[in-house]
This record gives structure tokens, C-alpha cells and sequence, in this order.
């Protein structure tokens, strides 16, 4: 009985990454708003009735998605901030940590960039609660750094939201740079007459990502700057700006003023 048991909830867990995975490749031509149950079901090989075996609607199996795109970098995201080793330290193994997560989960993270601003309600929460969640670990990791001595909740609080946003934009670059990389390959293999010496060649793409990889640790080396010089570190300094950092524009690696959706 055990056995049978067991093996139905393997064909069941199969059935589910089918169709998480068939959405995920639809997904790379369309957004989630304009994504059908039917549609979903055909690419996955499923009846459209067994999808509400694993999920309640199109928007259930987006939030499900988003989980999957960031809730494993939780316990990374400590680690890549922590107060081990110098600044500079701290951004490389920033850096690399959002990297490596985009190598792994490319099409997961082209979904979230799109859709944390897209017209599913519910994925746009859920995006949101993520980043929330980001936000208080950074901040609590910051308040063990000596360098945050005397800075109030809120400001630390804001601090960690400028440094989640901006690990949101690295990965817009490093986004850009694979989807670049995937169109330069494109076209040399289409090519009538391939080049000798291909633009995509391994040292070549070596030489852009680390490129890539500067320019997302400089944007971070700017906030670090900022935060030893933010004139409101010690009580009675100034008064803290209102608001909080904004959401920015997707993969543009820019940050306004405001609150986001």
C-alpha cells in the first residue's frame, strides 16, 4: 500500500514540474495575464482537468513560480551581506550570488522582472512579498555591522532596500548579458559565412561577464560610500528623508524616489 502511495505522489509531483515547466517556456513569449489554462495543459501533455489537481487557477501556478524564482535565496541572501569580510568582499559575494542564481533559474527570473509590475494581482503580491522579506533579513544583518551604530530602524531599513533593489537590477544585467549572448550565437550560427573568430567565443564571453560583474559592483560600491557618509548616522544630524527607495525600471538598473505598487 505504502508503495502505491508513494508512486502516485511521484506521478503526481511530475505532473505539477510538467506543467510549472511548460508555463515557464510559454511564459518566455507572453506574459501570465495573456496565458491560457488550455494552453498550459496542451504544452504539458495533461488533460485541463487534471490541473486543478496542483493548482487552482493560471495566477495560483504564477505565484507558485515566483516562490520557486526566490525563496531559495533566503538563506543565501544572509550570507552574501553578512558582516563577514570587508566591503569590497561583501559585493563581490553579492554579485556572484545573483549571478549564479540567473545561470541557474534564467527563465524563473525573466518572469519575476516582467511580472512584478504586470496585471496579475496576485503575482504582483507575491513578488512583493518576497522583496519584503529581502528587505527586514538585510536589515537585520545590517544592524549587526559596528558601521550601523546609532542609525534607527527606519534607516536601516531603508539601506536594505536600496541594496535589495539594486541586487534586483544585477540581475537585469546579468539577464541582458545572457539574452545577448543567446542572440549574438544566433546569428553566427544563421551566418552564410561563419566569422573565424566567433564574437561568442569562450574568452570573449569571460571578458563580458566580468564587465557585467564590474559594473553591477560599482552600483553597489556607490551605496556603501553613501552609507559611510549618510549624514543622519548619529542622532541629531539632519532630518531623514521621507519615503523609501523606489522600485525603479525593470532592467534598467535604476532607482527613483516613492513606493512601489
Amino acid at each position: 500500500m505504502s508503495h502505491t502511495l508513494g508512486t502516485r505522489q511521484a506521478q503526481k509531483q511530475r505532473t505539477r514540474r510538467a506543467l510549472l515547466d511548460a508555463a515557464l517556456e510559454l511564459l518566455e513569449e507572453q506574459s501570465l495575464g495573456s496565458l491560457g489554462l488550455r494552453e498550459v495543459t496542451r504544452a504539458a501533455g495533461i488533460a485541463p482537468t487534471a490541473f486543478y489537481r496542483h493548482f487552482r487557477s493560471v495566477e495560483d501556478l504564477g505565484v507558485a513560480l515566483v516562490g520557486e524564482a526566490l525563496e531559495g535565496l533566503h538563506p543565501l541572501i544572509g550570507t552574501a551581506v553578512s558582516t563577514t569580510g570587508d566591503a569590497e568582499e561583501r559585493i563581490a559575494r553579492a554579485v556572484e550570488l545573483v549571478a549564479a542564481h540567473v545561470d541557474r533559474y534564467p527563465a524563473h527570473m525573466r518572469f519575476v522582472v516582467r511580472e512584478r509590475h504586470g496585471g496579475v494581482r496576485a503575482v504582483r503580491e507575491a513578488i512583493r512579498e518576497q522583496l519584503a522579506r529581502f528587505t527586514e533579513e538585510v536589515a537585520r544583518t545590517l544592524a549587526e555591522d559596528p558601521v550601523s551604530a546609532g542609525w534607527s530602524a527606519d534607516d536601516l531599513l531603508m539601506l536594505a532596500q536600496l541594496y535589495v533593489e539594486q541586487m534586483i537590477a544585477t540581475g537585469c544585467l546579468f539577464l541582458e548579458f545572457l539574452e545577448s549572448l543567446e542572440a549574438t550565437e544566433s546569428l553566427e550560427a544563421t551566418a552564410p559565412t561563419p566569422s573565424p573568430v566567433p564574437a561568442t567565443g569562450s574568452g570573449e564571453r569571460a571578458r563580458a561577464r566580468k564587465r557585467v560583474a564590474s559594473t553591477a559592483a560599482r552600483r553597489l560600491r556607490l551605496i556603501s560610500i553613501g552609507r559611510l557618509h549618510w549624514p543622519d548616522r548619529r542622532a541629531g544630524e539632519g532630518t531623514p528623508d521621507e519615503g523609501a527607495p523606489g522600485r525603479g525600471t525593470p532592467c534598467t538598473g535604476a532607482t527613483g524616489t516613492g513606493t512601489a505598487d
